[in-house]
């Protein structure tokens, strides 16, 4: 289900980040042309870290050690020149959050993230790196008292939380990022990779929930006070869906989906109602609840023909999309098509088989991203020369190319260096794709030519035979 093609955009993505701010952790920066809202949502951002600065002196086990205060993500925010300078301003004025100081602290101490990472705290679990994000979304941002000291700030607003919302996520992924070990970056590929498998099945229950939702509708209108004809016998077409039945008692999605606890609803019952409404309008929809007759080919037709001209191009769902995870929506047009190849699965499927895709064609393709991303960062100095000693200087300057055409680059020589078995027009032509979708548009003629010329001198070194 995840094939190379994707693996090697998380990979190159990824790898954008890892070179880009090695060993630099930022906080986020002034939003530029401020309105109110912006305003409100960037002072609000502050205030949360330095709330978790607090929380972390505030939290002392025997001895005094505060074990969250020897945190990485502590150390570095408190390293970042405009957290200190507010530090400092807080000395002599009141700290807006310091009323949900105290409190917090108390619920922190008592949660099962600081237990877990008190637990494993003297081992290789990363537990150090993850636990402010937990408690940050876990216990933080769930709190009471703190919602309603944030709810009386001036120029208030739930968009405007929402904007925190996203500058703190980006600031742990920059921390991520920012990390000196490798195997934390890893994890990150593999968290990636495991939320394009999570939207494979999201994809998968769609149709089982937009079923429920509009079975539920039809159940209320039978119950209206004075009830038409046609809510006391309506088509009952769309909700007896033949493939939908199938996905709703597939083992593999149910498994998934307990062991994940994944579902549409209630959180984007909005954006399924609107979903819905949007089917319903369509003439695929008129269509199929009006033919004459239907079978199990017609009811998948009728899904494949919904996600590919209504759910796929939905502004609504891929927004939801965009807020639900940061990798979905450069995920959605590979995962998207092994969700209608999976429908198809489903309408040619015999008992014996299972329509649901593994995770990974085989192992091979499992440890792929893993190892390329670790084969660049070891040997990213070495290929940064090949790069540089075979920019054309009429038409190029090294010093000034685009730092994602570097990062592509450096990943294809890498794949073409460790991975004799790929064939190299196969490696040349997917970063020639990848160049042109996620650089500028002089970068797919840029790359091509660098790595013609490359392979041709590693061919002469004897370090590549095909």
């Amino acid at each position: 289900m995840i094939n190379r093609v994707l693996i090697r955009i998380k990979v190159v993505q990824l790898l954008y980040s890892y070179l880009l701010i090695e060993n630099h952790f930022m906080l986020e920066s002034q939003p530029s042309a401020p309105t109110k809202e912006k305003r409100f949502a960037y002072s609000l951002y502050l205030d949360m870290l330095v709330l978790m600065v607090r929380i972390a002196e505030d939290i002392e086990k025997r001895g005094g050690y505060r074990p969250l205060e020897d945190t990485r993500f502590i150390k570095k925010i408190l390293a970042d020149e405009k957290l200190k300078s507010l530090l400092n301003k807080y000395r002599y004025e009141q700290f807006p959050l310091e009323g949900a100081v105290r409190d917090l602290a108390e619920q922190v101490k008592e949660s099962g993230v600081y237990k877990n990472y008190i637990k494993n705290m003297d081992t290789d679990k990363g537990e150090d790196d993850q636990v402010w994000e937990r408690l940050f979304k876990l216990v933080i941002m769930v709190s009471p008292l703190l919602n309603n000291i944030i709810s009386r700030r001036e120029n208030y607003t739930i968009r405007g939380v929402d904007r925190m919302k996203d500058m703190m996520e980006e600031t742990f992924r920059n921390f991520y990022a920012s990390r000196d070990n490798i195997d934390d970056a890893l994890k990150t590929l593999a968290k990636s990779m495991d939320k394009a498998r999570e939207l494979y099945f999201r994809l998968l229950i769609l149709p089982v929930e937009l079923t429920n939702l509009r079975e539920s509708q039809l159940e209320d209108n039978r119950t209206k006070y004075v009830p038409t004809d046609e809510d006391l016998n309506p088509n009952m077409r769309f909700v007896e869906n033949g493939l939908v039945e199938a996905l709703r008692n597939d083992p593999d999605i149910n498994d998934y989906v307990e062991r994940n606890k994944i579902s549409w609803m209630p959180e984007e019952r909005v954006m399924l109602e609107s979903l819905l409404k949007e089917i319903m309008a369509s003439e695929i929809y008129d269509d199929y609840m009006n033919f004459p007759t239907t079978d199990f080919h017609t009811d998948c037709e009728f899904w494949r023909n919904v996600f590919k001209h209504i759910i796929f191009h939905s502004e609504d769902f891929l927004e939801t999309l965009e807020t639900q995870s940061v990798f979905w929506n450069d995920d959605l047009e590979i995962i998207g098509t092994f969700f209608l190849k999976t429908l198809k699965r489903f309408e040619d499927a015999d008992p014996d088989t299972h329509p649901v895709l593994a995770m990974y064609k085989d192992d091979e393709d499992a440890s792929f991203g893993r190892q390329l991303f670790t084969e660049v960062v070891r040997n990213k100095d070495v290929y940064r020369r090949y790069i540089d000693d075979s920019i054309k200087t009429d038409r190029w300057d090294s010093d000034r190319l685009a730092f994602m055409d570097v990062v592509i680059a450096m990943t294809a020589l890498a794949e073409i260096v460790n991975f004799p078995k790929i064939p190299l027009a196969v490696s040349i032509n997917e970063y020639i794709e990848i160049a042109k979708s996620y650089s500028t548009s002089k970068s797919g003629a840029f790359l091509n030519g660098i790595l013609y010329s490359i392979t041709n001198r590693l061919r002469e070194e004897g370090k590549i035979n095909k």
